[in-house]
């Protein structure tokens, strides 16, 4: 059994759009993240992410549409689906990912905010 604080795991969080990793379950990593401003637009073509806002407001833009993620809230993007997920005026969003282990960062797109080493924190 792990029993981790998330409260504590985001404060070692420094970097935004870095990913970092505190669960592993049946091929699927828990990651937490903190975001600010802009990331790139992508998709994941063999696999679905689900996002867990729990601080902030996540606005995660599609080509049609943009939905809007308060903190408690969930929103699954599923595998193939061009997304761009940001925040507005400045503010940090704390998230949480749900997402298989072969998931790459920004999908099949190399951008200056792909990072594929994510690491256990």
């Amino acid at each position: 059994m792990i029993s981790k604080n998330i409260e504590e795991k985001f404060r070692l969080i420094t970097d935004y759009w870095k990913p970092g990793i505190v669960a592993e379950l049946n091929g699927q990593l828990v990651k937490l993240a903190k975001l600010k401003g802009a990331f790139v637009w992508h998709s994941h073509a063999h696999e679905d992410e689900l996002f867990y806002v729990h601080k902030g407001t996540l606005y995660m833009e599609f080509r049609d549409k943009t939905e809007v993620v308060h903190p408690g809230e969930i929103i699954v993007v599923p595998k193939g689906v061009e997304h761009n997920p940001y925040t507005r005026d400045d503010e940090e969003v704390w998230v949480m990912l749900f997402e298989p282990a072969a998931t790459l960062h920004t999908g099949e797109v190399t951008h200056e905010k792909t990072d594929n080493n994510q690491q256990w924190i």
